[in-house]
């Protein structure tokens, strides 16, 4: 099925608008039904993942997994802006229940990517079918997000005539979602030729899907370690039918899965400040409700408000991109993963301290929400790995390009902000140029080799691209913008863009100054050059923007 927006682009993947809502309005029945506030306490209370209820959602009469899988083999061919909507939606009911479906959806990619025709019929048939529950074995004890450190061992065994039957495998796996009960997994374990992706199924001799973990949050959902002990595995389960080929698999993914974590961080933290909203509408404080105390309003909750529309645009944004056809994403995908699943888990705890005592109560919903959100700081990537990989790819194609990446934005944004002087793209424009006058800097002088270098300049590049997409989206309301959901993100924008300005600044001073590279005056001559004064007075009023956006989301006016 086609989006609404295939006549601006050709050949987009995906579902249309109203398809895409009555997914979405199948999970609003489920909440209703099957996914109370009771229910989901108390699974979490009881650490129990309800596996017959995750069955049900993917029985005959739901079946959300079919989204996720293509169309020929007997699913809808949502694409991933699809996928990210219907795991923001879960997520925002219960992210040990959204863990729980991704993990279906994770163990399903190899065989999406790299299986054989007769691999994806049989097995993503299964799936689709709604028979079967799926992990994604790849995390070791020792290895973590080292792909290259793995352990587990798939030794081939060949018959009398040496012919390949199949292979042997030994080793372990840890933090395996919906290890201790999928039917079967995808297993990544080093063959002679390298790293390649099995189907091992439940049962196996030697394979041992041990008991689940005891976690601080995501306890609806299931976290086993994985044994082997000479399990065989026939050839025909070695995904793609050539070995060597899991890593360069495991990498086609990441953009993707990251982006879905996200997008369940999004769901999550979104659900966390929707709590702490009505609520502070309601609750009356010294004579007057919270929602009109801006010690309340603009320290707890509207900061968030804007990092969500910031992420929600930006999620969108390489969504599309997606499914578009573009696949090399993966550091699109890190910036996505890092800046929202951040801002998340710190909406968490600012919405646990806006409900004051009643934050640390189990009925209220924020408490678990706080101790759930935090997993998506670490699985498919730790923020600081992640930090890694965009610090890293994007000063390669910076230097490489010779600054033209980031003087690209810089130069889109500039031309954004002569139609839509208020959208934030002049400030957007400046912290782009900034950074990019920094990473060219950083690298001349050797100073990559520093990782706290690196981290800083990655919450930089982080920053840039993020406001750049909001500031896309600002601009392109900005003359029609009458509607309160157009006007909110207009002050996000424009408040966001501040920020950045503020990030960029603190983070050039930390690395040119803190460093020696410059002195004070060097570095204010530096800031000159790249229209730095111009950018501040661009933004000016952006407190006005913070009750403006009270406002809106508080519905005081």
């Amino acid at each position: 099925m086609l989006s609404s927006d295939h006549n601006a682009v050709p050949n987009l993947i995906g579902l249309d608008d109203e398809s895409r809502q009555m997914v979405l309005d199948t999970v609003a029945r489920l909440k209703a039904r099957l996914l109370t506030p009771k229910t989901i306490r108390d699974f979490d209370r009881e650490e129990r993942f309800p596996e017959e209820i995750v069955r049900t959602m993917l029985g005959s009469d739901i079946g959300l997994q079919l989204l996720f899988i293509p169309e020929d083999y007997g699913g809808m061919g949502g694409g991933a802006r699809d996928c990210c909507a219907l795991t923001r939606a879960v997520a925002g009911i219960c992210l040990g229940i959204a863990t729980a479906f991704f993990a279906i959806q994770l163990g399903a990619d190899p065989l999406i990517v790299g299986g054989t025709e007769a691999q994806k019929e049989k097995w993503l048939g299964a799936i689709a079918e709604g028979n079967s529950l799926v992990a994604y074995a790849v995390t070791e004890p020792g290895a973590g997000s080292n792909l290259a450190a793995l352990k587990t061992k798939a030794e081939p065994v060949f018959d009398a005539s040496g012919s390949l039957q199949g292979y042997r495998i030994n080793g372990s796996k840890q933090f395996i979602s919906t290890g201790g009960y999928a039917d079967f997994i995808t297993l990544l374990a080093i063959t002679p030729e390298g790293p390649s992706f099995f189907v091992v199924e439940k049962g196996a001799p030697g394979f041992i899907q041990q008991k689940g973990e005891e976690k601080h949050g995501i306890r609806a959902s299931n976290t086993s370690p994985l044994t082997f002990t000479d399990v065989f595995v026939p050839v025909e389960n070695l995904i793609g039918g050539v070995p060597g080929q899991g890593l360069k698999q495991a990498n086609m993914v990441f953009g993707y899965t990251r982006l879905m974590v996200a997008s369940m961080a999004l769901g999550a933290g979104e659900a966390a400040i929707s709590i702490a909203i009505p609520y502070a509408k309601d609750r009356i404080q010294f004579g007057s409700p919270l929602c009109e105390k801006q010690g309340y309003t603009h320290k707890l909750i509207l900061p968030h408000v804007v990092h969500f529309e910031a992420a929600a645009s930006y999620l969108d944004e390489i969504a599309l991109r997606l499914d578009s056809g573009e696949s090399d994403l993966q550091v699109e995908g890190a910036i996505a993963k890092l800046f929202t699943s951040e801002t998340a888990n710190a909406a968490a705890n600012d919405a646990m301290q806006a409900l004051g005592g009643y934050g640390y109560i189990v009925e209220f919903g924020v408490e678990k929400i706080k101790r759930d959100v935090k997993i998506t700081c670490i699985y498919e990537g730790t923020s600081e790995i992640l930090q890694n990989i965009i610090s890293m790819f994007r000063w390669k194609k910076t230097w490489k390009s010779k600054g033209a990446f980031y003087q690209s934005i810089a130069d889109e944004m500039d031309r954004l902000s002569q139609d839509a002087p208020r959208s934030g793209c002049r400030q957007y424009a400046f912290a782009a140029r900034a950074a990019n006058a920094t990473i060219l800097s950083a690298h001349e002088h050797r100073l990559t080799r520093n990782q706290h270098i690196m981290f800083c300049l990655a919450d930089m590049m982080t920053y840039v691209e993020v406001g750049a997409s909001l500031g896309r989206k600002a601009a392109g309301i900005a003359a029609s913008a009458t509607d309160s959901r157009s006007l909110k993100t207009l002050a996000a924008a424009r408040i966001f863009a501040a920020e950045t300005v503020q990030l960029v600044y603190q983070n050039m001073q930390k690395i040119l100054i803190g460093t020696g590279l410059m002195s004070s005056r060097q570095f204010l001559e530096l800031l000159g050059s790249l229209s730095y004064e111009q950018a501040m007075d661009s933004g000016s009023g952006v407190l006005q923007d913070m009750d403006s956006l009270a406002d809106i989301v508080f519905q005081t006016s």
